[in-house]
């Protein structure tokens, strides 16, 4: 299998390409405008067939690259049949396949972080989008976010899977690249908690400021990436 990690130093954002082989088709997860020119020489290097874009939610930090993508490669784009963003070919509900050339995604919808975030499922790999990050969870105070959601999303889901699953987050600021499950059981300190209620708690007290492209991104999105473009 071909993986590349793929990060954007301006949002700290983690994108995925994904293939099952040199010459044939791929996807890509949480791709980001500013580097779309990247992504498609990669490909060209690999000999590779972009035909899927995913999005794992409606982004505020940064724009998506699923528009360009689209209109460069014609490729499906994909989002959570909660999303509200326009012209997404492909909308996906909990437990739906993506499949690939050899590749299958398994989605899981974990709300919280927003109502239409969703994690993707790969071979011993959990790619969490902005809903459970290394050492940390994604915001709950903004786009229909819920504290409480996503505990559920977290612990009866997420944390449910073997503990040996690769966790590979949407973000990260620190530096770190890829975890496990039974890592962040053990050491994510926002996961050290004994109810929802704990959770949210923490969460509702962060009073953290909006991200800095927030009202940029968000309109732009809606439009997967086009008002940018």
């Amino acid at each position: 299998m071909i993986f590349r990690q793929l990060f954007d130093s301006v949002s700290c954002t983690y994108s995925y390409l994904i293939g099952s082989r040199k010459g044939g088709e791929a996807l890509i997860i949480d791709p980001v405008l500013d580097n779309v020119d990247r992504y498609l020489r990669l490909l060209s290097e690999l000999d590779m067939k972009l035909v899927k874009a995913v999005d794992t939610h409606l982004h505020a930090d940064h724009i998506t690259g699923l528009g360009a993508l689209r209109d460069s490669t014609r490729c499906i784009t994909v989002m959570g049949e909660q999303s509200t963003a326009d012209m997404v070919c492909q909308r996906v509900k909990d437990g739906d396949r993506i499949d690939v050339d050899g590749i299958r995604l398994k989605a899981i919808h974990t709300p919280g972080h927003t109502d239409d975030s969703y994690c993707f499922l790969l071979d011993g790999r959990v790619f969490t989008g902005d809903t459970l990050f290394i050492r940390g969870t994604g915001r709950t105070d903004f786009q229909n976010g819920d504290p409480v959601a996503q505990y559920d999303s977290i612990f009866n889901k997420l944390l449910r899977l073997p503990d040996e699953t690769l966790v590979y987050p949407g973000h990260d600021y620190k530096g770190d690249t890829v975890s496990t499950i039974r890592e962040e059981k053990v050491y994510n300190p926002r996961l050290q908690v004994g109810s929802a209620e704990q959770y949210a708690e923490i969460m509702n007290g962060l009073n953290l400021p909006n991200p800095k492209m927030f009202d940029i991104a968000v309109p732009a999105n809606m439009r997967i990436g086009l008002c940018a473009v």
